[in-house]
């Protein structure tokens, strides 16, 4: 047990740049109490006290934010950072070294009694407010972006990002330890569209195609104006009186 809590403490201090001292995890971590509250939690859950695990849940879930069913199944090394809002389903497996950012919800999608909530393979980081859903797995070293809502599979070296989640595949494996930039989200259907936007310029530009008086309107001045956005610089889209 003595060696599971120092894991634990060891854990946080490698993810979070913020923690400074073992008394500071002890007493003003509510993530670090929640996983500890739940080992209890878990352990009388499998030996058949389930409304008193149940209970002892809810109470912990009062003191820290945090829900996580007693049934569901938590790896070493689990850490959950600020942790507000986080909710863990009860069929849900969590492997080695996995980090949850506050408002992550682990959720199930349907009223079956089996499997019906995600597995979370080792060293998958997922980010604030993201949501994973139903029976589906998250390979190891994946990275989950923050708002993304995933509800099928992602392979092993991912980053999901966007509703529903858009897949990318890494080029390269993940680097050693955790991937905590759940901030740095590619726009996989931005990009899609700049590619199409400058594709279709070409093919106009071919063909010679002439904007027809219906694809322009008219400004103050009275020049015409096209009513799409251009390509953007610098990621930022250009446009005028446009509506999204």
């Amino acid at each position: 047990m003595f060696n599971s809590i120092r894991e634990d403490i060891q854990s946080v201090f490698n993810r979070d740049p913020a923690a400074r001292s073992t008394i500071e995890l002890l007493i003003a971590y509510p993530g670090l109490h929640a996983v500890w509250a739940h080992r209890t939690e878990h352990w009388l859950w499998e030996h058949g006290v389930k409304l008193l695990a149940r209970w002892l849940s809810h109470v912990t879930r009062f003191l820290t934010g945090i829900e996580i069913h007693p049934g569901a199944k938590i790896g070493p090394g689990f850490f959950i950072d600020h942790g507000m809002g986080v909710v863990i389903g009860e069929t849900t497996e969590i492997g080695r070294n996995v980090t949850l950012y506050h408002g992550v919800t682990l959720g199930g999608t349907s009223l079956e009694k089996g499997k019906r909530h995600p597995t979370l393979e080792d060293e998958v980081v997922v980010g604030a407010g993201a949501k994973i859903l139903g029976n589906i797995v998250i390979g190891a070293h994946s990275r989950i972006g923050a708002n993304a809502v995933v509800v099928k599979s992602v392979p092993p070296n991912s980053v999901v990002v966007g509703v529903p989640g858009q897949i990318v595949m890494r080029s390269r494996p993940a680097a050693e330890g955790p991937d905590l930039e759940h901030g740095k989200l590619p726009d996989a259907l931005g990009e899609s569209i700049v590619s199409l936007m400058k594709r279709l310029e070409i093919v106009e530009h071919k063909l010679h195609i002439q904007m027809d008086e219906k694809s322009v309107y008219m400004g103050e001045n009275g020049q015409k104006h096209p009513m799409f956005l251009h390509s953007p610089a610098v990621g930022i889209w250009q446009g005028e009186d446009f509506m999204i």
